[in-house]
Formats: structure tokens, C-alpha cells, sequence
């Protein structure tokens, strides 16, 4: 992999796409950015991140030096470019209204079994409020029958940049921090029951919670 420019071991349009938001990410919102070496160089993983703007999915897959996988609305998926583009990346269509997407999940856990990553925000939806929500099951089910190692990751600044019914606000720093990957061992608890995967959710939320943002050092 290369350090410098890891795009060229990405597949073509998502490198170049990735290129594309990293420039974009250092010219007109760039704040700090903590932790990246948190990120596992090899094997499946799980970053689970809030969710505060449109701008959460591709600053924080921006920061990963390797290729990663997205869910997106299967609405999105119409003829023309943008269908083209979600399949030539390998973003996952899920029916986020018709409850418990069987086909959704198959998708990610065969991703994860071919050792790639993969971003998801246990909250479920954008913060109305720039807020921590509530976590939902969905992320803690990923994780409790995949059981890779899953990176808390929480952005800052996305909501005031763009958040909820507001408008872009170009300048406006966004930082990330990812923590410390959490064992399967400490995120799962088969003893929970019927509330497995709710607890599981509950538990990555509370380290996504603990991380704080990162100091600015004023020159």
C-alpha cells in the first residue's frame, strides 16, 4: 500500500473519487484528524461513526487509506450515472423502510468475510439537532454475527458545515477521531438475550460518545 497515495490500491473510480474528497476535505474543510493508525491495515472491521450530515460518509471514508464499503437507499438506485456509480464503488442498496433488510445484510456480511471494511452509523439516520441520538440494533446485529473488530469514530463540525434542512458552509472545519478498535468480547453480550444486538449498539455508541475533539494547537 502505498503511504503517500494509497488510492493507486484502491479500484479506479472509488481512488479517484477518494482522491477527489480528500482535496476537497483539505481545501475547504480541513480540521484535525485523530487516530488513523487506529484503523486495521489488514483483515474485515467495522467503523461506526455518528451521524451529523451528508458530509459524515465520504470526509471519514476519505481519512481510510483503504477501500471501504457504504450503504445507501435503494431509491437511489435509477437508471442513468448515479446507479452506475454506487455499483462501480461497491455500495451496499438497503430498504431502509421495509425493517430488517435480509439481502442488505448477506451483502455485509459476505463483504466482511473478503476482509474489506465497511462504515455505518449506529444511530441510524442524520442528527436533527447536531446531537447524539440513540443507537438502533442494526449495527450491533452486523457486528455480533460478524464479530471483527469494530473502530468508534466520531465527526465533528459536519453539522454546522451542513447539517439537517441548513446550507453548505464552505470553511467550516470538520475534525474526526477514530478510537481504539473494540474486541467483539467487549461489544458483544450473547447472555442479553432478545437484546443482543441492542446492547451491542448501545455499547459501540458509548465509545463513540467517550471520544472527544481534538485539541487546536494556535500557532
Amino acid at each position: 500500500m502505498s503511504r503517500a497515495f494509497p488510492q493507486v490500491d484502491m479500484e479506479p473510480v472509488y481512488g479517484f473519487c477518494h482522491y477527489l474528497v480528500s482535496v476537497a476535505y483539505g481545501m475547504f474543510f480541513r480540521g484535525e484528524v485523530v487516530g488513523v493508525d487506529h484503523l486495521p491495515k489488514t483483515g474485515s472491521f467495522l467503523i461506526a461513526a455518528n451521524h451529523l450530515s451528508f458530509l459524515d460518509p465520504p470526509f471519514i471514508g476519505a481519512q481510510v487509506p483503504r477501500q471501504i464499503a457504504y450503504f445507501a437507499r435503494k431509491t437511489l438506485w435509477k437508471p442513468g450515472i448515479a446507479a452506475w456509480w454506487l455499483t462501480t464503488v461497491g455500495t451496499i442498496p438497503v430498504d431502509r423502510d421495509g425493517g430488517q433488510d435480509v439481502s442488505a445484510i448477506k451483502r455485509v456480511l459476505r463483504a466482511l468475510q473478503d476482509d474489506k471494511g465497511l462504515i455505518l452509523f449506529p444511530e441510524g439516520t442524520r442528527s436533527p439537532d447536531g446531537q447524539l441520538q440513540s443507537a438502533k440494533a442494526g449495527v450491533g446485529l452486523i457486528a455480533c454475527r460478524s464479530q471483527v473488530p469494530v473502530v468508534p469514530a466520531r465527526i465533528f463540525g459536519s453539522f454546522e458545515a451542513l447539517g439537517k434542512g441548513g446550507k453548505l458552509r464552505l470553511g467550516t472545519p470538520v475534525s474526526i477521531v477514530f478510537g481504539e478498535p473494540i474486541p467483539a468480547t467487549v461489544y458483544d453480550a450473547p447472555e442479553a438475550g432478545k437484546e443482543r444486538y441492542q446492547v451491542a449498539s448501545e455499547r459501540i455508541m458509548a465509545r463513540i460518545a467517550a471520544l472527544q475533539p481534538p485539541r487546536i494547537t494556535v500557532i
